[in-house]
């Protein structure tokens, strides 16, 4: 009779269970420091957007009370005249508002990379600092400048013995507003563009002075096309913050009088809806519209450049 002797399983070398252990260890870790940020992500952010949606697709009377409406708000909102004017407004603004402030922000860029000096320090943060300043204090202070009746402008046209013009009428408040915008953004992307020159290899200049180029040819033919997914980029974060255009409207209008009404861009329309007609429901479809047209907006805007950016 033969006796077959059972050979143990092999055993996975210490060092390899320790390093496993180790590694679950570290993962575990990892989850319990991520769980602060991820709650509040989940508490303040997915939430009141899935309670929000939720609203858009009922409706409130006094009658009925609240029911379940579908779409039906959103048919409303792409068919409200308040809301596709204030579409073509913001629409408009960022024609204007997004070359300006990225070109403004290239040039600075451009120059500060060019020029090393302490001056140039003191020019970065000086064309930085509006963006410091909190929206709604740098509307203030402009509401403050623009005043024809308290202003300063006020006392300097009446000492040459002329009328102030009012920058907050009809006529004007686009370009008051363009001005704002203008001065508080495009410190930020001007930051973002000369982060982005700053990381080009030096070596490349060099190569492009032996070959006889000037400053301006290298600025348009070599670090232009280099920084160009970064000036994509700023034009894209442009695009959002125009079609959600919001504080600056919403901090003057009481001084523009009529110049600024409660729908003047869809942002503030959502507001007032919500907030002066409780109109909740249909103000969370204006919403939900508003985002799916930044989104579809950028998507389009991505996908037109992505070739020349070299965005993948």
């Amino acid at each position: 009779m033969s006796t077959t002797q059972l050979s143990a399983p092999a055993r996975p070398p210490v060092s390899r269970r320790r390093g496993a252990s180790l590694e679950r260890k570290s993962a575990r870790f990892g989850w319990l420091f991520l769980a602060p940020f991820a709650v509040v992500f989940l508490v303040f952010l997915v939430l009141p957007l899935v309670y929000a949606f939720w609203m858009s697709l009922h409706t409130n009377t006094l009658a009925f009370g609240e029911q379940f409406a579908g779409l039906t708000n959103y048919i409303k909102a792409f068919s409200d005249e308040r809301f596709l004017t204030g579409m073509l407004r913001v629409g408009a603004f960022a024609i204007v508002f997004v070359p300006l402030q990225i070109g403004l922000a290239l040039i600075f860029a451009l120059v500060l990379d060019d020029v090393r000096t302490r001056l140039s320090r003191f020019s970065r943060l000086l064309i930085f600092a509006p963006y410091a300043i909190p929206g709604v204090i740098g509307a203030l202070m402009w509401g403050f400048l623009y005043s024809p009746s308290f202003g300063p402008l006020v006392g300097f046209f009446e000492f040459f013995n002329l009328p102030a013009p009012d920058l907050l009428s009809r006529d004007t408040i686009f370009a008051s507003l363009t001005n704002i915008v203008t001065w508080q953004w495009t410190g930020y992307y001007m930051i973002i563009i000369y982060a982005s020159l700053q990381s080009i290899d030096p070596s490349i200049y060099e190569a492009a002075r032996i070959d006889g180029a000037t400053k301006l040819q290298t600025a348009l033919q070599i670090k232009v096309p280099i920084v160009a997914s970064s000036l994509v980029l700023t034009i894209v974060f442009a695009l959002i913050g125009t079609l959600q255009f919001f504080t600056e409207p919403q901090v003057l209008a009481p001084l523009a009088g009529n110049a600024i009404d409660a729908a003047y861009t869809p942002n503030l329309y959502a507001y007032n809806l919500a907030f002066s007609y409780q109109q909740f429901n249909y103000a969370s479809a204006i919403s939900f519209a508003l985002g799916l047209l930044v989104f579809l907006a950028s998507i389009i805007f991505l996908i037109a450049t992505r070739k020349k950016s070299g965005l993948r």
